[in-house]
């Protein structure tokens, strides 16, 4: 049975600037087999179709497919695409510059399931200014952050030298620190008080802690 993948879209507009013009579009589906990719995409449209699944680990192989018409036209010729083992990500040029976004990826008005908006690239079109057109990202081989370890390839925090990595500096120095050179100040306790009347009251502060009204000056004696 043919599925649909997960697509993810955002997109940026300008009315001056063809290369700030564009729709990103992200077939989220780990695992694509390339051979078996069909992708095609047109002025007006995208169609994709490929299988996807790992049999050696264990991964089921599946057969996913979409097809839309676009809102309004994109320039296939300057538009570019980069499969990973994670997804296959797309950068459409819009045709018309506008300043305009488009208020929908598929040009009927339709709910797709699969289609979601891409909040790792969504900007507001009022907030779009100096947010610059992100390039397609490269498979990472190390896998993200596993390639560092998972925070063990720096040695587990022991790594750096169970914190004696930091100039021999050891617990009871800092705790005596911490108490101001005293000899039972040890560690403030941060967590006393963290329900009080005071920060409840600034939790309901709707205004984010704005400016503090204006004093009035006493008359002149």
């Amino acid at each position: 049975m043919v599925q649909h993948p997960e697509v993810l879209w955002a997109q940026r507009s300008s009315e001056y600037d063809s290369e700030k013009n564009v729709i990103y579009v992200t077939v989220n589906l780990p695992d694509i087999q390339e051979k078996t990719l069909e992708y095609n995409l047109t002025s007006s449209s995208i169609s994709f179709k490929a299988k996807a699944g790992d049999q050696p680990k264990a991964i089921p192989e599946k057969e996913y497919a979409f097809g839309l018409d676009f809102y309004a036209e994109v320039v296939p010729e300057q538009s570019t695409k980069k499969l990973s083992s994670r997804s296959l990500s797309l950068i459409l040029r819009k045709k018309d510059n506008k300043t305009e976004y488009w208020p929908r990826l598929s040009k009927e008005k339709v709910k797709n399931a699969f289609l979601k908006t891409d909040f790792s690239k969504w900007v507001d079109e009022d907030e779009q200014d100096g947010n610059d057109v992100e390039p397609l990202e490269q498979d990472d081989p190390t896998g993200g952050m596993g390639g560092m370890g998972g925070m063990g390839g720096m040695g587990g925090m022991g790594g750096m030298g169970g914190m004696g990595g930091m100039g021999g500096m050891d617990l009871e120095k800092m705790m005596a620190q911490f108490g101001g050179g005293g000899s039972g100040g040890g560690i403030p306790d941060f967590s006393a008080g963290s329900s009080s009347a005071a920060d409840e009251e600034g939790d309901d502060d709707s205004d984010d802690g704005g400016p503090p009204p204006l004093e009035e000056a006493e008359p002149p004696k």
